[in-house]
């Protein structure tokens, strides 16, 4: 990860501007949170302790020095779009009423059928 590239990066030029995270930026991430988890000093019983997201910050320079990830609203952002998105993954795959996904191992990939997920998106 450390021959990551800032051209692949867009910038948050102004305030309200949506920020593009890259996979790259992502893997990093998490590997910070698992790292930060595993160290211990900031784990809570239902998650992380307070200024954490400054520690992942410094963490994540250290592994992607020209992206300028800040822990507000950067990480901050990202970490609940992340947590949204496992939810409903988790969902599909062991919540009620979702029946017919899979998990394609592979590709890393929730997997249906085609009328499964129309039912789910109609629904």
């Amino acid at each position: 990860m450390s021959s990551f590239s800032q051209s692949s990066v867009s910038s948050q030029s102004s305030r309200g501007t949506k920020r593009k995270w890259v996979p790259e930026e992502d893997a990093a991430l998490v590997v910070c949170m698992v790292n930060l988890h595993n160290a211990g000093t900031f784990n809570a019983d239902t998650g992380f302790k307070a200024f954490y997201l400054n520690e992942l910050e410094k963490m994540l320079e250290k592994v992607l020095p020209n992206v300028m990830l800040k822990a507000k609203p950067n990480l901050e952002s990202r970490i609940r779009t992340l947590k949204r998105d496992w939810s409903i993954v988790y969902d599909m795959l062991s919540g009620k009423n979702n029946s017919g996904f899979g998990w394609d191992e592979h590709r890393q990939l929730v997997v249906a059928e085609d009328a499964v997920w129309n039912s789910y998106i109609n629904s």
